[in-house]
């Protein structure tokens, strides 16, 4: 098992929320409080420090984690960038990162793809049905592969990832833990299913 004091937790929070009418999607309240409050419920309690890269309202996030950094380069460039920023600023040897909007993650998020990981340099979540390359464990030493790749142009996380050795770790048995909002429609929807459910015992 990873060493807690090794392992920064990293929240991408970084995105324009297009879909979401251009709001500061980690800021979007689900049943009471920030969207990125319930990612970082998920992170908090296993990590040396905590992370959230935004370039938006960053004050706003300050109370969420113990250091809010933007991206290394602006405009926007996705959650690659994102992860790049967070591996420059990370001070263990691991990363764990999460987009802010999943607030369903696994409470032993951490635990699982620590102990998964092994010898490899990420580990990914899958879901039993397909892999959430955004939801993943990270060495930190892959940040100078990544700086090398995004200034040849390259945007797409898994891609990246697939360049280094890499394991996934099976959570198939919590698939719906997976959803992420992109859409406040998405939003309602979830939150009225889990209204729903029954209270457990």
């Amino acid at each position: 098992m990873i060493p807690r004091d090794e392992l920064t937790g990293l929240i991408l929070a970084g995105g324009r929320g297009q879909r979401m009418g251009g709001c500061d999607k980690g800021l979007v309240a689900f049943r009471g409080r920030p969207l990125a409050g319930h990612a970082a419920e998920v992170l908090r309690e296993h990590v040396g420090e905590l992370l959230i890269v935004a370039n938006r309202h960053q004050q706003a996030y300050a109370s969420l984690a113990d250091r809010v950094i933007g991206d290394v380069e602006t405009d926007y460039q996705g959650p690659l960038m994102g992860l790049y920023s967070g591996l420059r600023a990370a001070r263990g040897r691991w990363l764990v990162v999460v987009p802010c909007d999943v607030p369903t993650l696994p409470a032993n998020l951490v635990a699982r793809l620590a102990e998964a990981v092994g010898d490899a340099d990420i580990g990914v979540a899958h879901d039993g049905h397909r892999s959430h390359p955004v939801v993943a464990l990270l060495r930190v030493t892959l940040a100078a592969d990544l700086a090398h790749c995004l200034a040849q142009g390259e945007r797409k996380l898994d891609t990246w990832q697939a360049r280094h050795r890499r394991v996934q770790v099976d959570f198939s048995d919590c698939p719906a833990a997976f959803v992420n909002l992109n859409t406040q429609a998405e939003r309602l929807r979830l939150e009225r299913a889990l209204d729903e459910e029954p209270p457990t015992s």
